[in-house]
């Protein structure tokens, strides 16, 4: 099981990350990039950002603690992850797919 403190610590340890509030949630995003995760601490509950090839590969390995948002944002790549059903290497290779995902993604020009 992964807690929160240590969720936090892996990521921003990855070079460029920020932490910062969105909503009720500590989003953390690559400086001058987008947000590649957000951790919800009550619920201890993680949505990270993936391709769609990975959130399928993910969702497969426990479906009942990994899932889409059930909302647009899932068709986008962004996965459920329950830190208190899973173990830490899983989630740590969940948040790496998520950072690099984020830092191979062009931003759209507005």
């Amino acid at each position: 099981m992964m807690t929160t403190d240590s969720f936090r610590s892996l990521a921003l340890s990855f070079p460029g990350v920020v932490e910062q509030p969105h909503f009720e949630r500590t989003a953390f995003k690559v400086s001058g990039k987008k947000i590649f995760a957000t951790l919800l601490e009550s619920g201890r509950t993680v949505n990270a950002l993936l391709s769609i090839e990975e959130q399928a590969t993910f969702c497969q390995y426990q479906p009942e603690a990994i899932y889409t948002v059930p909302n647009s944002y899932g068709l986008k790549g962004w996965t459920t992850f329950e830190l208190d059903h899973l173990d830490e290497p899983l989630v740590a290779e969940a948040l790496y797919c998520a950072y690099q995902y984020v830092m191979n993604t062009p931003l759209k020009k507005k």
